[in-house]
Formats: C-alpha cells, sequence, structure tokens
C-alpha cells in the first residue's frame, strides 16, 4: 500500500483519500499506480502526485487563500455526473503545471466514457464583467466578478479536460472549463477541451488571456465568450463544434451594457461543419478584431441575428473587423454572413495558416492533446487488471511492464490501438483464468501490439498470453510456461472474450533454449472465445500455438516466425480456417498430442481448411510430432518446400495414428517444389493419408490472400 506523505486540510468538507493499490483504465491511458479518493473543500496549500490517479468523486473546491498545485503527468478521472467538478473561488489559485510531453489530464472515471460524464473545471476571479459588481458562476454557485482587472487565479498550462458538460437542466450545464471574471495576472494556455457536452471553453467577462486552445467535439459552440471579457488570444484551433466555433456576445440581456465585450484574436483555425456560424456575433457582439483566420468546411462564416440591434449597430460603426481570413473547402450555398445591413465589407479576405497549418492540426498542438491528427500522448501501461478497463485509440501506449488482466476482469482495446513494448520477458501481455479480453480491430484500423525500439527486431518484448479453463492433457490445471498462470481445467465453452484484427510484432523475448514467448499463446482457451483475423509479424519462436483448449482459430497470418509459425498441442480440439504462413524458420505447422506422452487423452484433434504454406520450411509444411493426433486438413496449398509432411522414425504413436486413418489431408497442392522434394518422410505403410489435388488455399495461392489485405504487413517497408 502507498502512502501519501503530504497534510490534507479541511474546513466544512473532508477531502478524502484513500490509497489503494490498483491498476484502473482512463481515457488517456492506463497507468498503474494507487488511486486516491478526491473531493471536498482546500483551505491551504495542497499540492497532488503525479504517480497518483485521483478520483474525483465529489466537488473539490479551492477557497480564498489557498492553492492547489497539480503536477505534469498527473491524472485525475471524475465520477458523479454534475457532482463532480474542481472549482476555484476568488481568492483562490490553481496551478496546473503540464508539460507537452506530461500534461494534466481531467477525464471521466467511466469504463466507457461520454461527454456530460462530469462537470469540468470552474475558475473564479474577481476582474470586471458586465453584469454586476460580483455574481454568481451558473455552474459551482460561487462569487466572482469585481474590480481587480489584473487579479491572479494562478497558472493553467497543458491542460486536458475530456467528457465534460453534465447537466443540470437545459439552460445550466458545465463547459469543459468556465472562466468568470478571471484576471490578466492568471495565466492560461495550451488548454484543450475533448468531446465536452456544452462548450469547450468559455470566458464570463474578466481580462484574462487566452493562447494556444483546442476545442474537439464540443456539444455546442467551441469557444465562448460574453459578459464584458476583455482579453486576447491566439492560436486557436476549433474543430468538431455541434454549434458556433466562436461564439462572441456582450450581455444576454443588455447588449449596450459595459464593459463592452473586447478582444484582438489572431491566428485561428475553425473546421466545420457548423450550425451557427465560424462566429456567432450576438447579444449585441463587442468590439473584435480577428486577424488570420482559416476557415473550413463551413457553410456560414458570420452570424448575427436580424433582431439584434446592438450588434448590427457595432457592425455599422466597424466595431467587427475581420482580415486575412481564408475560406477552403466551404459548402454548398456557403455565405460570408447573413447580416444583411449596410456594412458588407468587415471581411477582408487572405491567405493564411490560421492556428499553423490551416485545417490541419497545428504543431503545437502535438503530443499533448487528444483526438487531433497529430495527436501523440503517450502513457506507460503495466501492472495487474482487477476491474473493467478500456484503452484509448487515440493514445500512443508503451509497455513497461506486464500487464495482466485477471479473474473477473476485462481489458477492452479499440480499433486502431498501438501498443509499443519494451523490456524483453518482463514486456507482455497475459489474461488470466477468469479473465477477458476484447480486441476489437478492423480490417482498416487492427489494433497492433509490437516493439516500442528504434530498430525494432525479432524478441524486443514477449507477446500475449491467453489462460482460460477448457481441457487439456498436461493436467487438469497446468502453469503456463511464460507468465507462470494456471490454466486449464473442465470447462470446454469457457469464454476469455474476443479477439479481432490483432497484429503482434517483435515478439518472442527469450528466458532461455526452452522457455521463450511466441507472438500469441493460447493456453486451455475455450470455445467461447472469438480468436480470428490475427497475424504474427517477425517472431523471435513460434508464431501463435495452441496450448489444448477448444477455441478456434480462423484468418490467422504468421510471418517470418523465428521457430514453427502455427503450433497446436497438449489436446487442443479445435478448428481453423483460412491460415496464411510464410517465412517460418522451422515447420509451416507444427501438431503434436504431448511432448511427454503421445498416447495420453484428450487427443489432440484439429479440422483444417483453406491453408496456404509458402516455403521455404526446414521441417516440412506440416510436423506431425509426439502422437500428432486426429487430423483433418482440407485444401492445403503448398509452394516452395522440400517435405510436405514429417513424421520422426521414433515416434510411434504418431505412426500409428497414421496407421489408423487419424492423419487425412484432402486436395493437397505442392507447387513449384524445392529441389530434393518429398510429400512425406514417413516409413510406414499407409502413405495414402494423402490426396493431391489443385486448389488456392487460403485464397491466393501463395500470393496474399484478399481477407488479409488492409491490417497485414509483410516487410519493413509495409
Amino acid at each position: 500500500m502507498k502512502n501519501l506523505s503530504k497534510k490534507i486540510f479541511f474546513l466544512v468538507m473532508i477531502i478524502s483519500f484513500t490509497t489503494s493499490c490498483i491498476t484502473e483504465d482512463d481515457d488517456a491511458g492506463t497507468v498503474v499506480t494507487a488511486e486516491d479518493d478526491l473531493s471536498g473543500i482546500i483551505t491551504e496549500d495542497l499540492t497532488l502526485n503525479a504517480s497518483i490517479t485521483y478520483n474525483l468523486s465529489d466537488a473539490l473546491v479551492i477557497e480564498d487563500g489557498a492553492s492547489l498545485t497539480i503536477p505534469a503527468g498527473t491524472l485525475i478521472r471524475a465520477t458523479g455526473g454534475t457532482s463532480s467538478y474542481i472549482a476555484v473561488a476568488q481568492g483562490g489559485q490553481i496551478f496546473v503545471q503540464g508539460t507537452a510531453a506530461n500534461p494534466v489530464i481531467m477525464t471521466s472515471g467511466k469504463d466507457s466514457p461520454a461527454p456530460a460524464d462530469w462537470g469540468g473545471l470552474v475558475i473564479c476571479g474577481k476582474a470586471p464583467t458586465n453584469v454586476g459588481s460580483t455574481a454568481t458562476s451558473e455552474v459551482g454557485d460561487l462569487a466572482y466578478g469585481g474590480d481587480v482587472a489584473n487579479d491572479n487565479s494562478g497558472s493553467v498550462r497543458y491542460l486536458r479536460v475530456e467528457y465534460t458538460g453534465a447537466s443540470f437542466n437545459g439552460s445550466k450545464e458545465f463547459n469543459g472549463v468556465s472562466l468568470f471574471g478571471v484576471g490578466s495576472e492568471t495565466v492560461f494556455e495550451y488548454v484543450q477541451s475533448y468531446n465536452g457536452a456544452d462548450d469547450g471553453i468559455e470566458f464570463f467577462g474578466g481580462t484574462v488571456n487566452g493562447n494556444y486552445l483546442v476545442s474537439t467535439n464540443s456539444g455546442d459552440d467551441s469557444i465562448d465568450f460574453a459578459d464584458g471579457w476583455n482579453g486576447n488570444g491566439e492560436f486557436w484551433y476549433i474543430t468538431g463544434g455541434a454549434q458556433a466555433g466562436i461564439e462572441g456576445s456582450n450581455n444576454g440581456d443588455n447588449g449596450d451594457i459595459t464593459p463592452v465585450t473586447s478582444t484582438n484574436l489572431s491566428n485561428i483555425t475553425i473546421v466545420g461543419p457548423v450550425n451557427e456560424g465560424a462566429l456567432f456575433y450576438k447579444e449585441g457582439g463587442g468590439s473584435f478584431t480577428f486577424n488570420n483566420v482559416f476557415i473550413s468546411n463551413v457553410d456560414l462564416a458570420v452570424k448575427v441575428k436580424d433582431e439584434d440591434t446592438p450588434a448590427a449597430l457595432r457592425i455599422e460603426n466597424g466595431d467587427l473587423v475581420m482580415t486575412n481570413v481564408q475560406f477552403s473547402d466551404v459548402e454548398d450555398e456557403f455565405e460570408f454572413t447573413d447580416y444583411t445591413g449596410a456594412n458588407q465589407s468587415f471581411i477582408t479576405e487572405g491567405p493564411t495558416t490560421g492556428a499553423g497549418n490551416g485545417a490541419a492540426a497545428p504543431d503545437w498542438a502535438a503530443g499533448w492533446t487528444i483526438g487531433l491528427d497529430n495527436s501523440n500522448t503517450t502513457e506507460e501501461l503495466s501492472g495487474e487488471i482487477t476491474t473493467d478497463v478500456t484503452l484509448d485509440a487515440a493514445i500512443n501506449y508503451s509497455l513497461v511492464g506486464s500487464l495482466v488482466v485477471l479473474d473477473g476482469a476485462s481489458l477492452t482495446i479499440p480499433a486502431g490501438t498501438n501498443i509499443n513494448a519494451t523490456g524483453g520477458t518482463s514486456s507482455y501481455i497475459a489474461v488470466a483464468q477468469g479473465g477477458q479480453i476484447f480486441i476489437n480491430g478492423t480490417q482498416d484500423n487492427p489494433v497492433i501490439m509490437t516493439s516500442g525500439k528504434a530498430s525494432p527486431a525479432p524478441a524486443d518484448w514477449g507477446g500475449l498470453v491467453v489462460c482460460g479453463k477448457a481441457p487439456t492433457n498436461v493436467g487438469t490445471t497446468a502453469t503456463s510456461e511464460v507468465a507462470d498462470l494456471t490454466y486449464g481445467g473442465d470447462i470446454s465453452d469457457d469464454n476469455s472474450g474476443s479477439i479481432r484484427y490483432l497484429r503482434v510484432e517483435y515478439t518472442g523475448a527469450s528466458f532461455n533454449g526452452s522457455k521463450e514467448f511466441n507472438g500469441v499463446s493460447l493456453f486451455g482457451v475455450g470455445s467461447g472465445t472469438v480468436f480470428e483475423y490475427i497475424q504474427s509479424y517477425n517472431g523471435a519462436d513460434d508464431g501463435i500455438e495452441f496450448f489444448g483448449g477448444t477455441v478456434s482459430g480462423d484468418y490467422l497470418v504468421s510471418t517470418n516466425s523465428g521457430d514453427d509459425s502455427i503450433d497446436f498441442a497438449d489436446g487442443w480440439n479445435g478448428s481453423g480456417e483460412f491460415w496464411y504462413i510464410t517465412g517460418g524458420a522451422q515447420a509451416g505447422i507444427e501438431g503434436s498430442n504431448n511432448g511427454d506422452n503421445g498416447d495420453i487423452t484428450p487427443i489432440t484433434n484439429a479440422t483444417l481448411s483453406n491453408i496456404s504454406i509458402v516455403g521455404p520450411v526446414n521441417e516440412g509444411a506440416l510436423f506431425y510430432k509426439e502422437g500428432g493426433g486426429e487430423f483433418t486438413i482440407t485444401n492445403l496449398y503448398t509452394n516452395a518446400i522440400d517435405l510436405g509432411v514429417k513424421v520422426k522414425d521414433t515416434d510411434i504413436p504418431a505412426a500409428n495414428r497414421i496407421e489408423n486413418g487419424d492423419l487425412v489431408i484432402n486436395n493437397v497442392q505442392f507447387d513449384e517444389t524445392a529441389d530434393g522434394f518429398q510429400a512425406t518422410d514417413y516409413t510406414g505403410n499407409n502413405l495414402s493419408f494423402y490426396t493431391l489435388g489443385d486448389n488456392i488455399g487460403a485464397g491466393n495461392a501463395a500470393d496474399v490472400p484478399d481477407w488479409a489485405n488492409g491490417w497485414t504487413r509483410f516487410s519493413e517497408e509495409d
């Protein structure tokens, strides 16, 4: 158990810090840390610990005279809807000390996160607004406003807020970040709102500046300012908002009230579509100057309501000026504005790069954002998973140790997720008996588990190990040769999850000459498990191996394995179709019953069809060994091999089975055979266990089958 070495101060409510060593998921990745509950009122200075995952179970409020410091890399996971938020009261301060490489992340604590899962961040200052000398924030119920223009509420840098916007009702809901009367001495930059249900970032009056802001997939406006905001902003990147890209207003009750909203904005990118214009100039608008604005995929640049007389007067007075505005890929029926007044010249076109790269994500957003085309957020991954965990395809995961899914827990890996492993035998992913893994790759977006080294090579890391409760012939239960997990039992239909469209690369880290990882190892895995569209690429040992169990494996690819390409043994009772094998160092397929007793039961019983094996091979297209088993193989295509079926002279149990007709290969084609080719080296009486015939094997004979297109690789250049 990890103990905290800091004081927690409280006044009315208790800040709860209950520690336990667990592994949890988060939208930004899975990091094995302690987890602490976080809520209450902070009345003195408090610093969090980046090595701890915080569970925001209720409101956390920093009161007057107190501060909260959040170091780089800190993860806060919120639960509880509108009751979970972080707020800074007037006189309080927050110091978010993220970096481009290690942002601070405030996100949903749910296994399947969604917009409106929690509140968001609220900061209240003492700077002027036009809603009265002081007012009460619509969320958090805190006082804000005053006459301290240079008020200092702290510093917020490299912060990402996700899945915010919990709603009290249709007119009262949280934004990603809400800034109420925040003063100019406050630093607010490099902030992203991602998948919030309401506005991404909103300024309610105040004088704070906002630079390097990103709003992605907001449920309402992307960035909003109102109530006499007198601040500036540069480098804003806005995409995926449901309503306006930017909504700028003066006051919803009195568009003429002072202080008037006044801002200078520059280097802005707004990527549509939008429903209320790239800019919605409303409720009196204000004095706005925009320069270097790139607008893409919108149908309306500037929206102004006909009945908004104060806004119209300001446009006629020249208070809205937009220069160097570039429109790209606009929608059909595009309009510069729906404003119908006399002044139609407030927009001046000109070439610009907007926030940096036109419609594309700017370089300054790389590394700390999520959901952008250059997001490159990395999270470390290791430890034991004890609950249901879902990874995020927008995160690059670094597997720095073993990651084990324990009994009763699950790991879900969405399409497009990349996991980069380091550490040799210490880095692997394993599913214990009773655990489940759900790999939800697609043909266009497979899940990829690969080496994290700059120059990857076979044996860089372990691989994937799945242990189930289905029967084997190595005992009622056994221990896996890698990961040291129990497997086997009597539950034939055991379900360890679903694995689809997975590519494992550079696996096979070795403990010694007889103990090394395969690409994927399936120990006693049951028939309730789905296992299809899997490739092992450049592994140092076997590509894919079934150790007993009853799971079937379809649409399997093994490429350049350092030992056998696909191997099954220990009483495997499963089937497989559409296997494409190429470049293996030893056997194309190695099928055996038991290495200690070839006659032991349950006997390996395999039904295979539509198989391509492209040589050369050193131990046959099929190595029938250690008692073999009952194999039926239909439509087997081989190419460039010197031996079809290998059987050792000393393997009496295997020979007995061949003589009994337990090995049947129908419609095998030996194409473009190598010098010295033999159909088999078996010397017994029954040489009719195979029949020749033309077929296309896995689909395209020796060539890559169509079903393997898009998610596999066959060379370093792929």
